[in-house]
């Protein structure tokens, strides 16, 4: 037993300990705060130390000239920019993906010498990785963001990746930005909120003294931005490129890729609840989509420039804030892609998939374009790092399907065994192989574009750059009433996230004003800003007529392929209609679920047992195009369900085709429902089926959303 002298010795150890930890730890915090960082008036430096003069523009040869390899200051900042995140992607974390083939209409060779547009009979293989850009791989489907569209073509040349994504300009003009857009996108660093979400303080701030973004956000404010599913998107290759053909004439040329399903999108409130009720629902929509053989099918086609006409638009087309107007330049077919297989893996297929801007092919080049020009070193780079090293060519997803050697050797993961003693060019020890290819062989070898360059190195935007507001007008007067109304609702949704009034009113007066001073008006109302009177400055007036082809309602679906329908059935319920709805269906290759009450089956009116899909609360509404409600079963129990009737409120409120055949008709009165196009009732659905198609052809019924504002759901 320990004595009272002991006892006190030991409280005295224990006390002096406990200083000796207090002081221990005061020491670490002051280490640690000797790493704290405030830039509050500091100059802006690079890692190096060296001051900043410019910050804005990356080294070119001349205004409009190449960006330099040589530029320190733009390779130091995307390359700490492209390291910063492991393993996931930094930007397109979340992505879905899909084998198929693309397949030349004829052969392109007055165009380019690429051989996969040579050959009509000739499917060269792909793989198309879908993404969103903002969160992280566990993020929802359904946020508003740009979506990417990246194709891999498998070619006999090489691989060729373009790298778009579903909107046709971004919000930069120049690489050296993107680090910047990104990290004001990207959570907040001190709470990382929110996720998957670009309404917040930082994004806003960078965008409203960012004028350049001003179109590119137009885009992201519509409804291009909550696309209905993945197959239902346009892909544009956003940058200028160069085709060249065999006898070395160059042409400039931009990709789009447009979908033979149609351009349709979610509305807001849907979109909302879908990221709660399913966060994988364009995932799943397209995996289930090439399983049940509803092959997605796009038509790539290219807009084409003469050198000689580089110069006569009002615009310039090196500047990537900037579409090419296809009423100006129409789009020239090329040939379909069709998504016809999923991934075995989605690890070592979608997850592993490298592509790069700077996968090219003989027959296609770059522009001076200064955001491409950043792109084409930025993506290697950061594969590098997220992929292990610089073998991830090896890893079967990446692979050509055609043969390639080379004298690069060793590094992390390397799967190459390669024979010979000689790994360097030229040689005599291996005969000299691999030896080069002439240009002019068969098949040659690459030859980059003979392209004069005259100019001062300069850090300077070219002054065809500078008009920022003249596209993001058209954008808006090209849209349709409804699509217009979308975009005020969601700059109001986006700022009025947004914490810091001054932001709010930078935005309303100094971006939006710019555009339209309707738009402008509209959207400080609804955030609480003093609404302006006039624009800030001067916009040129320049000749943009509105564009039929930037709305959606230009690229309506003709065929309701793969649209989905949800069939509401109960006890007693009419075998025969729901027979015909089935026979119907299968032949429009639309696809129906029979949606019951529970799980269970139910009893038909003929005594049968039917087996349902799933019960109302886990196949909601918003997973559907289109929702009937079956005869033969009681009207009473749909009137006494409550989730029966929300569920049909939710389809009315989102603006979708709704039947109700035989005695449900009644319901429409009893839930204080306008009957409109879309709204349809009938004996039987012989009687509503032609409707019903065309209301589905017409995605939403635009005319009822004043009404549906209106409805609880």
């Amino acid at each position: 037993m320990k004595s009272n002298t002991d006892k006190s010795t030991a409280k005295s150890k224990v006390a002096g300990t406990d200083t000796l930890d207090r002081q221990n730890s005061s020491e670490k915090i002051q280490q640690l705060d000797e790493f704290k960082s405030d830039a509050t008036g500091q100059a802006l430096r690079t890692n190096q130390g060296v001051k900043v003069a410019d910050d804005l523009n990356s080294l070119k040869a001349g205004v409009r000239g190449s960006t330099l390899l040589e530029d320190f200051i733009l390779r130091e900042k995307i390359t700490h920019f492209d390291h910063e995140r492991i393993p996931e992607r930094i930007v397109h974390a979340r992505g879905s993906a899909a084998h198929g083939y693309f397949q030349s209409y004829k052969n392109h060779s007055e165009l380019t010498k690429a051989e996969f547009l040579q050959d009509p009979t000739k499917q060269t293989p792909v793989f198309v990785r879908f993404s969103t850009v903002q969160g992280p791989r566990g993020s929802a489907d359904t946020v508003r963001d740009v979506r990417g569209f990246s194709v891999k073509f498998y070619t006999d040349e090489g691989n060729y990746d373009l790298v778009g994504n579903n909107i046709p300009v971004f919000f930069i003009q120049d690489a050296i930005k993107f680090p910047d857009l990104v990290h004001a996108v990207k959570p907040e660093p001190h709470n990382e909120i929110p996720t998957g979400q670009s309404a917040h303080d930082t994004f806003w701030d960078f965008i409203s003294l960012t004028p350049e973004s001003a179109h590119m956000v137009m885009w992201q404010m519509s409804d291009r931005a909550i696309p209905r599913n993945l197959h239902s998107m346009q892909g544009f290759g956003v940058h200028t490129f160069r085709f060249i053909n065999s006898k070395g004439k160059g042409r400039f040329v931009k990709f789009h890729w447009k979908p033979l399903q149609g351009v349709v999108s979610l509305v807001w409130d849907e979109a909302q609840k879908i990221a709660g009720k399913d966060p994988d629902f364009h995932r799943r929509d397209l995996w289930d989509t090439i399983e049940s053989g509803h092959y997605p099918e796009w038509e790539l086609g290219v807009q084409v420039i003469e050198e000689e006409d580089e110069h006569k638009f009002d615009f310039d087309i090196l500047d990537a804030t900037k579409i090419i107007p296809e009423e100006l330049v129409p789009i020239t077919p090329l040939g379909k892609m069709i998504l016809n297989r999923n991934p075995d893996n989605f690890f070592a297929e979608t997850e592993q998939v490298a592509f790069c801007p700077a996968h090219i092919v003989p027959g296609i080049d770059f522009s001076n374009d200064p955001l491409l020009q950043g792109r084409l070193f930025s993506y290697t780079d950061t594969q590098l790092s997220r992929l292990g090293g610089p073998n991830f060519h090896e890893i079967p997803i990446n692979r050509p399907v055609c043969p390639f050697h080379n004298h690069q050797r060793d590094g992390i993961h390397r799967n190459t065994i390669n024979k010979g003693q000689a790994s360097y060019h030229p040689n005599s020890i291996d005969g000299n192989w691999p030896q080069e290819t002439p240009p002019a062989a068969a098949q040659g070898g690459f030859e980059s574009y003979q392209e004069r360059i005259d100019g001062h190195k300069i850090r300077q935007r070219s002054p065809s750059f500078s008009d920022h507001f003249s596209q993001a007008r058209l954008f808006f007067h090209s849209l349709s009433k409804p699509e217009q109304q979308h975009v005020i609702n969601a700059y109001s949704f986006e700022l009025g996230k947004v914490q810091r009034p001054w932001i709010r009113e930078r935005t309303v007066n100094e971006i939006l004003a710019n555009i339209d001073l309707e738009l402008a008006q509209k959207v400080a109302l609804n955030i609480g800003v003093e609404p302006p009177t006039k624009g800030t400055v001067e916009v040129p007036e320049v000749n943009l007529q509105p564009a039929p082809s930037l709305s959606q309602m230009s690229f309506l679906p003709k065929d309701i392929k793969a649209r989905k329908i949800s069939v509401l059935v109960s006890n007693g319920v009419n075998a025969d209609t729901v027979e015909d709805i089935l026979n119907w269906a299968l032949k429009e290759m639309a696809v129906v679920k029979l949606v019951g009450p529970s799980p269970a089956p139910v009893k038909t009116s003929k005594g049968e047992m039917l087996k349902v899909d799933a019960a109302m609360d886990s196949m909601p509404s918003i997973m559907f195009d289109a929702v009937v409600v079956v005869d033969g079963d009681d009207i009473a129990d749909m009137q006494q369900n409550g989730e029966g009737l929300h569920y049909l409120l939710e389809t009315y409120k989102h603006l979708k085709p709704l039947v109700l055949l035989g005695e449900h008709a009644q319901l429409l009165e009893q839930l204080r429902l306008t009957p409109d196009e879309g709204t349809l009732s009938g004996n039987s659905f012989a009687d509503v089926q032609d409707q019903l198609k065309q209301g589905l052809l017409k995605h939403r019924v635009w005319a009822r959303e004043p009404l549906a504002k209106m409805v609880p759901a």
